[in-house]
């Protein structure tokens, strides 16, 4: 139960300071819109996002996975069982809708105040920068998921970690930074959403809550973000294997 409650604070926890972080760039008449730095800011924020949710998930006895992909890689490399990897994934669904919902109540005014529907959708899940380019984006987010991956496993190798390993919460910064710098370097063409709860959950949300002026929830990308990162974890599994980084 701690794991499960873990998976679903930590999810919820990475969802309120994720989203959050696009409703306070892209939502009118909050601070933060229309500062002309929004894609630092929103990357920034989502790096310190999933530092924070682990924290969260690790103090009330959590993996910390808070990712469908991850948790598949470990199912893959055989920490996990399918059922007890189908409840960890359930935790991360929960969390993520929850999360979601929090941050429509903390920019509840806003969400009237902005005509734009796409930006409003923007808050909760990704899109395509170009309109149209599915099976693009698709191939981003695979290699995006793919190398997030594979950092964390190099990360953790004992060639990296040496004799004494890192002292206990330092891992959790880097993480971080990985998610950082994916963001910066591979996000722009999909939105780098590397998670299937990440994205359909708070996709699930936006579709369920009043919402004030709220269009589509973009049902026809929704299947991209759920299988490219679910693809990358299968294939960082085969690099991690065939490069030694796992045994």
């Amino acid at each position: 139960m701690s794991t499960f409650l873990g998976e679903f604070f930590g999810t919820m926890v990475l969802i309120v300071f994720g989203c959050g972080v696009v409703a306070n760039v892209v939502l009118k008449k909050s601070r933060a819109n229309g500062g002309g730095d929004g894609w630092i800011v929103i990357t920034v924020g989502w790096g310190l996002a999933v530092m924070v949710g682990v924290f969260c998930s690790i103090a009330v006895g959590g993996a910390a996975e808070l990712n469908p992909s991850v948790t598949l890689f470990k199912l893959l490399i055989g920490v996990y069982t399918i059922p007890s990897a189908l409840m960890m994934v359930v935790a991360q669904f929960a969390g993520a809708i929850v999360g979601s919902a929090i941050v429509w109540l903390a920019y509840l005014p806003h969400w009237e105040a902005t005509e734009d529907q796409g930006a409003k959708l923007a808050v909760f899940c990704t899109a395509p920068a170009i309109k149209g380019k599915n099976i693009e984006a698709l191939i981003t987010e695979i290699i995006a998921t793919a190398f997030l991956i594979i950092v964390f496993w190099a990360i953790a190798t004992k060639f990296v970690q040496g004799s004494n390993g890192v002292p206990s919460g330092i891992g959790v910064y880097i993480t971080g930074m990985v998610i950082w710098a994916v963001g910066l370097s591979l996000g722009g063409p999909s939105g780098y959403a590397m998670s299937a709860a990440r994205d359909l959950g708070p996709r699930i949300a936006h579709a369920i809550l009043p919402i004030a002026g709220k269009g589509s929830s973009d049902w026809g990308y929704a299947w991209v973000p759920v299988v490219g990162p679910l693809l990358g974890a299968v294939i960082a599994f085969w690099v991690c294997k065939g490069t030694g980084i796992i045994g």
